[in-house]
């Protein structure tokens, strides 16, 4: 008896926020090596955020006006901070679908059987996603410089701007590992992950001005979280265009705050629900 006492206290995951980091970290690594390994995963996250900075820039470029201006570069810098914004949200779909790849594999299982903590599997999954997107927005700044992209303020206010890109990615990120834990297959995740992403970036800021949108819909645009993040990279990068009028919503008016809040609270709710929802899943 005693001696499986002694065992069941060997395997017990050690308690304390030190032992949930250090299994965080390790979970991290683990899919990091594995994206490694694995280099279209990245490369086709790469494709699509592209392609949006060129046709949009080429096609729509001149065509949209913003601030009572159609000029092409005052467009061209306008459009960065929403595709910014829109490339560390639609990773959530690619979030949920690596988590629900894995219950389906039987890998949280196996995760499950070992001493460490439980929210570490999650936890370490999203920090490896927050790596890829990070690594995924460096690519798409230098190609959005190649195209013709430019920012007018400091280089802490740049950096400020990338790193509410990804809390907001890391918030989203969480959106996608409850939506992975819920569905049975990667490819239901994947639909899950981008079919509400589409109404939320497209009825914002990221692509027009949203001062020109029917009154119903800039109100919507007005408080989106989305929104809050584009319109604070583009005070952030110096992007606003001449002659723009800042809507009177006060998420427009203080976006920096505003984003910083709904990345913070969109975090707190979804993490303590995908955590909820992990512990049941596996119980």
């Amino acid at each position: 008896m005693s001696a499986v006492s002694d065992t069941a206290r060997a395997v017990r995951p050690a308690g304390g926020i030190r032992s949930s980091v250090r299994d965080s970290l390790v979970v991290a690594k683990r899919n990091l090596i594995r994206m490694t390994r694995i280099p279209e995963m990245v490369l086709f996250g790469l494709i699509q955020p592209v392609m949006f900075v060129v046709l949009f820039t080429y096609v729509f470029g001149g065509s949209i006006k913003v601030g009572g201006s159609l000029s092409t570069q005052d467009y061209r810098e306008f459009l960065m901070g929403g595709i910014f914004a829109q490339t560390v949200t639609f990773a959530t779909a690619g979030a949920g679908a690596g988590i629900a790849d894995d219950m389906h594999k039987g890998l949280i299982d196996r995760f499950r059987s070992l001493p460490m903590a439980r929210g570490a599997v999650l936890t370490g999954r999203t920090l490896a996603d927050l790596v890829q997107t990070a690594l995924t927005l460096l690519v798409l700044a230098l190609v959005a410089l190649l195209v013709g992209w430019r920012t007018d303020e400091n280089f802490a206010k740049i950096l400020a701007g990338f790193g509410l890109l990804l809390l907001l990615g890391y918030a989203f990120s969480w959106i996608g590992a409850l939506i992975g834990l819920s569905v049975r297959t990667p490819e239901a995740a994947t639909s899950g992950g981008l079919i509400w992403l589409f109404p939320l970036t497209f009825i914002s800021n990221a692509f027009v001005d949203s001062n020109n949108l029917p009154t119903f819909f800039r109100h919507i645009a007005e408080w989106n979280p989305f929104s809050t993040t584009v319109q604070a990279c583009r005070e952030l990068f110096g992007n606003l265009p001449p002659g723009f009028q800042t809507p009177d919503a006060w998420p427009m008016r203080h976006p920096v705050l505003a984003s910083v809040l709904w990345s913070v609270l969109i975090l707190l709710v979804f993490r303590t629900l995908a955590v909820r929802k992990y512990r049941s899943a596996t119980a």
